[in-house]
């Protein structure tokens, strides 16, 4: 079968956030799943089969990280997007049946696809004992997200604080269901960008993850609060990078992206 390595949220090849992607004609065992999951070891690997015409979705998306299922993955669901489009196996809108509900994407005319998913909840919460050790850097506030994606969304002092983080995995991994979104404003709003992240996610087995587009379902109603405005655009750093756009509305956030394949194969199992 065929297996492509598809990097979303960035239309350069090695940038953004490379995820596995497998179109079957049905799942198979969750066991067999998890191993070609484990075998592709990217932060996420995306496999889809279509529906009967006629119901609500057209494709089953699951996500799988080298050691676990998710119930949400933003960048797979794009790279999942970009190859149904690019090898013309579907056209406009695709709506995905996944474990968070449904999942809306649409091709655009620029090249870019934007997904429509839901809008996370933020509650205030303390700090968990050991997060700033964890982290290396006192937390401004820290925000619990939704069932779906149960990361803890941190803010820091500014971007710098947030690009030069070396945490400590082991303690990090103690501290989320999911993981840890560190966030700051940018340091000049005006520009590309109005706010930063990093996504570390040591307890599912993903130490960093480049560009995490469900935590944006979190940040884009954070930040939009802070700046007034419902379109906003978010970098994520680290050693890869990528730039996701968001726009809020209401219970719903989009996010659009670039994706480009880079490997194309078979898959021998």
């Amino acid at each position: 079968m065929r297996i492509r390595i598809v990097d979303a949220f960035t239309d350069r090849p090695f940038s953004g956030n490379p995820a596995g992607v497998l179109l079957l004609d049905a799942f198979p065992e969750d066991a067999w799943l998890q191993k070609v999951a484990a075998e592709v070891n990217l932060s996420e690997t995306a496999f889809a089969h279509p529906l009967p015409p006629g119901g609500d979705a057209d494709w089953a998306l699951r996500w799988f990280t080298p050691t676990t299922e998710v119930d949400m993955c933003g960048h797979a669901t794009l790279a999942t997007a970009h190859v149904l489009h690019s090898t013309g196996t579907a056209t406009g809108t695709v709506r995905f049946a996944a474990r968070c509900g449904l999942l809306i994407t649409t091709a655009e005319a620029d090249g870019t696809i934007t997904m429509d998913f839901p809008t996370s909840s933020l509650t205030p919460v303390a700090a968990p004992e050991g997060l700033a050790k964890a982290l290396g850097a006192e937390p401004v506030a820290v925000h619990d997200t939704a069932a779906h994606i149960g990361d803890l969304v941190v803010e820091l002092a500014d971007e710098a604080t947030v690009c030069r983080l070396t945490p400590d995995f082991a303690l990090l991994s103690t501290l989320s269901d999911r993981g840890i979104i560190a966030t700051a404003a940018a340091e000049d709003p005006e520009g590309p960008y109005q706010f930063v992240s990093r996504g570390f996610f040591p307890a599912v087995g993903i130490d960093e993850d480049p560009v995490t587009g469900s935590a944006h379902t979190a940040l884009a109603p954070y930040w939009s609060a802070r700046f007034g405005r419902a379109e906003l655009t978010g970098f994520q750093g680290g050693a890869r990078t990528g730039l996701v756009r968001t726009r809020l509305r209401g219970e719903r956030t989009l996010l659009t992206g670039h994706a480009v394949t880079v490997i194309d194969g078979e898959l021998h199992a």
